[in-house]
């Protein structure tokens, strides 16, 4: 660890930047418990019934990019079954400058009032400034819910799959009408009510962009954005919540964590191959060796058939499938002469290119009209590799769940995935990762037995789809607003063996995971990091996501196995069975250690390799080495217990029989 540590801080090994974890502080109101988070209230709940995710502020500037708070004198008091917490925030980002007091009360009879009394600094724009409600989409999908708008009461389901995200005339159109009270029942016999002061407020299915929630915002859209705020303008709201009834059955929170494995489900692992590295550069011969490791199933390339220079980037991208022994997966981007685009396309491609699909967007569309994919189809389908056509969206899955399309001229259904369109901390993004199941679920409810593409999978959104201006330029020494510092880090690797377990169970057939190289790929160049203070990574610096992919290569369309953990924002894991060994992928999603028992393992004893902080200096400049080290572990009745670093990965090989 001493060469380690004269590179990296052990935090930077953990999630990419040379801060302490993140404390949250514990604290109850009668019933209910709850977790402090800055002056965030999160995990609202009755033992282990979730009533609330989260109560924020959130600050949007005109391209709807969050500035988060910097939170100071947070003060707390606390009495027998009650809390008064009290803070100051400040959001500050170029033009826009907004402070604001807050409290957050917790009563005996389970209360909650969160409070937010704010001042403009400036004259700014913005899009949006208000108290938001996060709740949890489990217990509250298909559940009733009743509002008080300013014309009478509302009333209704909230939806089981994600509910499109009506637009019209540039603006999005809430689940309900803005209300003042709302009503949402969790049981037959408990719900929560909420009331709200200074604003109407409204909801939308978060799922949409792959927030694991309902989310319930102030100010209409309906208003349309942006709007002016001038210096000195208050803006203040309350939301008070309170319980109604009493839930039927009240579970304790587990005290122990553990992780269940089960029977083979049927369902296999899709077949997941890289992106191409957006620095435009070659892959060296070290690169190619490490990255066929991956064994990727293809490598996606983005051609925009408009742009002139797009045969250079094709000829990029066959020399990489061909580096690295896997075909290719195009992206192309038609615009309203695509026929004659895609016959120069056709016309630079041999006969025996290795092209394994094409995925079809329109440049204008958001959702691409399954016309194109039928010209497509035409002019590029005699390719000796027999490719296969796929259309959907380049966006988010809130644009192809909107504008679903005619599937019967597809072969495939396609969307990306970021879990940051909303929020970048830490909890947010292992939070998020429960609903892309929800975006394969709904999407294969109308694929009528198309296949699912999902990709490009990227910590951060490749662009910004819904800005109304030009986005600025990183500031100097600042990461482009595309590259997260996570990526390099233990972190990355958690959430990538949840993004791939969500994804794998819920069904989907195909995915896309990042870049080759670079600083949204699998590991550095071998140029290093053009801004070490942000994103400190080596020359040919191996990240940790990059183990979790091969040791997924290693069992490609591998059986997957049920494997299920009582509390899944902490540990969470991914079972396969392949040529009659049982694998797992058990992932901390913490900063803490955490003691976990495996249960149903039928070996009597495993073979371990654990990706912590400990063994970082092997799994990034040793990959070959860290990926053969291995120790041997007993298992007790059936069952494992391994203590997890902060933020490791554990990979757990069992022999199982015929």
């Amino acid at each position: 660890m001493r060469e380690m540590s004269d590179l990296l801080s052990r935090h930077q090994i953990w999630y990419g930047r040379d801060e302490s974890p993140h404390e949250l502080t514990s604290l109850r109101a009668g019933p209910l418990t709850a977790r402090l988070d800055g002056g965030d209230l999160r995990y609202v709940q009755i033992g282990e019934l979730e009533v609330v995710r989260r109560f924020y502020v959130a600050v949007r500037d005109p391209n709807w990019n969050t500035i988060p708070p910097q939170f100071s004198n947070i003060k707390l008091e606390e009495g027998a079954g009650s809390f008064e917490v009290s803070f100051n925030a400040n959001h500050a980002d170029r033009e826009i400058q907004f402070t604001w007091h807050g409290t957050v009360s917790g009563s005996q009879d389970g209360t909650i009032v969160y409070t937010m009394d704010g001042t403009c600094g400036g004259s700014f724009r913005y899009n949006k400034i208000g108290i938001c409600i996060h709740h949890p989409f489990r217990e509250s999908a298909g559940r009733k819910y009743i509002g008080r708008t300013l014309e009478g009461l509302v009333d209704g389901s909230l939806p089981v799959l994600i509910g499109p995200q009506r637009l019209i005339d540039g603006i999005d159109i809430p689940l309900f009408p803005a209300v003042t009270n709302l009503t949402i029942g969790l049981d037959e016999s408990f719900g929560v009510e909420f009331a709200f002061e200074g604003d109407l407020f409204e909801m939308e299915d978060h799922r949409n962009w792959t927030d694991a929630s309902f989310k319930t915002y102030s100010t209409p859209e309906a208003l349309g954005f942006p709007h002016q705020a001038t210096a000195g303008q208050q803006i203040q709201q309350t939301v008070t919540m309170k319980l109604a009834g009493r839930p039927r059955t009240v579970r304790p929170l587990p005290t122990e964590l553990s992780l269940s494995l089960g029977r083979p489900t049927g369902g296999r692992l899709p077949s997941i191959g890289l992106g191409m590295a957006s620095h435009g550069g070659e892959l060296s011969a070290r690169e190619t060796e490490v990255v066929r490791a991956v064994r990727p199933t293809h490598v996606r390339a983005d051609l925009e058939l408009s742009d002139p220079g797009y045969p250079l980037e094709l000829a990029r991208a066959i020399r990489c499938c061909r580096q690295l022994g896997c075909p290719l997966e195009i992206a192309i981007f038609v615009s309203e002469d695509a026929e004659s685009e895609l016959t120069r396309l056709a016309a630079s491609l041999e006969q025996d290119a290795p092209v394994v699909r094409f995925v079809v967007f329109h440049t204008r569309e958001t959702s691409t009209d399954t016309r194109w994919v039928r010209i497509a189809r035409q002019v590029l389908a005699g390719l000796r590799s027999g490719p296969t056509f796929a259309g959907g969206t380049n966006y988010h899955f809130a644009d192809l769940n909107r504008s679903r399309p005619d599937v019967a001229g597809l072969d495939e259904l396609v969307y990306p995935i970021t879990p940051q369109f909303h929020a970048s901390d830490d909890l947010s993004l292992i939070e998020n990762l429960a609903a892309q199941a929800e975006t394969v679920q709904t999407a294969l409810s109308f694929a009528d037995g198309r296949r699912l593409v999902i990709g490009p999978v990227t910590l951060k959104p490749r662009f910004n789809a819904v800005a109304t201006a030009a986005e600025s330029d990183p500031a100097p020494g600042e990461l482009p607003s595309n590259v997260d510092a996570r990526q390099m880090s233990l972190f990355g690797a958690a959430w990538t063996v949840g993004s791939v377990k969500y994804l794998a169970e819920s069904g989907a057939s195909s995915a896309t995971y990042y870049e080759t190289t670079g600083w949204r790929g699998v590991m550095e160049t071998e140029a290093g990091s053009t801004v070490p203070q942000r994103f400190p990574a080596a020359p040919s610096q191996i990240f940790p996501l990059y183990h979790v992919l091969a040791d997924l290569g290693e069992w490609k369309r591998g059986q997957l196995v049920a494997c299920e953990s009582n509390s899944p924002l902490q540990v969470n894991g991914l079972a396969v069975r392949h040529r009659d060994r049982l694998h797992v992928l058990v992932a901390n999603m913490t900063a803490a250690s955490q003691k976990l028992e495996i249960h149903q393992l039928e070996s009597r004893t495993v073979v371990l390799r654990e990706l912590d902080d400990r063994h970082a200096w092997d799994a990034m400049f040793r990959p070959e080495q860290f990926r053969l080290s291995r120790r041997e572990a007993t298992v007790h009745a059936h069952s494992l217990q391994v203590t997890l670093a902060p933020h490791a990965v554990v990979r757990i090989d069992a022999d199982q029989g015929s």
